[in-house]
């Protein structure tokens, strides 16, 4: 069966409730799947146990059947996908595109934090596993909303770590494996996570894997103009009111408010959200929220 033109994914992290900025993310990333008419799938990325909290999954999970966005095929968990993970190491270690590292975070201090060469002061019982990047490796790449986005990944990033110390896959692995094992063709998600796309795509290319389309939606700034606080971003979107919260993410993602007006239940609305989203009205520069989020 071959795949379909078009497919995109939200993967929330279980560390608590879903905040706006992730609706946002998840709302603006299914609106551009089904613009395409493609397929939008959720994967749970729960593989840095000190980092989840317990009941954030079905919470997460709870919350987005609630506002009507339910993954088009089964949700995909990073636990259960180990296998996965250690098969592209396995395979980086053996074509010497990998390294054992057992550099601290404070023997690389004096390094600003940047591995080029091991510094360490003494040796792990389990090192961690790095990404070997040349001297001299620039990427580029086109952002369908930002423009080319370049990056000097030696000088900026440094040695990409694949698996940490402490025996947790990285986030950088994962995702690339993931993309490209589920057949993901578009990512949509938060531009907080541009920074992190060269070193993914350099990580496909060592692996020999596609490279999806990225588009990274700007930061969400209230009214007024500032950026909304780490509090009030953070606050849980009411899942008792999900129609009011709908909408204020459709405005607040440039779209035309009449186009729900006539929306009463969030089937509908989402109908009507997916014939009408135009994705030449997402603003390359922060969203500005056109009034206070819904409480």
């Amino acid at each position: 069966m071959s795949l379909p033109r078009h497919r995109g994914r939200f993967a929330p992290s279980p560390t608590g409730p879903l905040h706006l900025g992730s609706m946002l993310a998840a709302f603006g990333s299914w609106l551009v799947a089904r613009h395409a008419h493609g397929q939008w799938l959720v994967r749970v990325e729960d593989i840095d146990p000190p980092r989840e909290v317990a009941g954030a999954v079905e919470s997460q999970l709870a919350t987005l059947t609630t506002f009507g966005l339910v993954s088009d095929l089964p949700v995909q968990y990073q636990s259960r996908r180990h296998a996965l993970y250690q098969s592209a190491i396995n395979r980086l270690l053996a074509e010497g595109k990998a390294f054992a590292c057992h550099c601290s975070r404070a023997d690389l201090a004096s390094q600003h934090g940047i591995h080029r060469r091991c510094v360490a002061s003494q040796q792990r019982a389990h090192p961690a596993i790095r990404l070997r990047v040349a001297d001299g490796c620039h990427v580029r790449f086109e952002d369908a909303l930002q423009g080319t986005v370049q990056q000097d990944v030696d000088r900026e990033v440094g040695d990409v770590v694949l698996l940490r110390a402490d025996g947790c896959w990285a986030y950088q692995l994962a995702v690339v494996v993931d993309d490209a094992e589920q057949g993901i063709t578009h990512v949509v998600r938060g531009a907080d996570l541009i920074d992190s796309t060269p070193r993914q795509i350099l990580l496909q290319q060592a692996l020999g894997l596609p490279t999806p389309a990225y588009l990274h939606l700007p930061l969400l700034l209230d009214a007024s103009g500032q950026k909304l606080s780490k509090s009030q971003a953070a606050v849980p979107v009411d899942s008792a009111r999900p129609l009011p919260v709908l909408r204020w993410l459709w405005r607040c993602l440039g779209q035309e408010p009449a186009a729900l007006d006539a929306a009463s239940q969030v089937p509908e609305l989402l109908q009507h959200a997916a014939a009408a989203f135009d994705p030449h009205k997402l603003q390359k520069s922060a969203l500005r929220a056109p009034e206070t989020p819904p409480a």
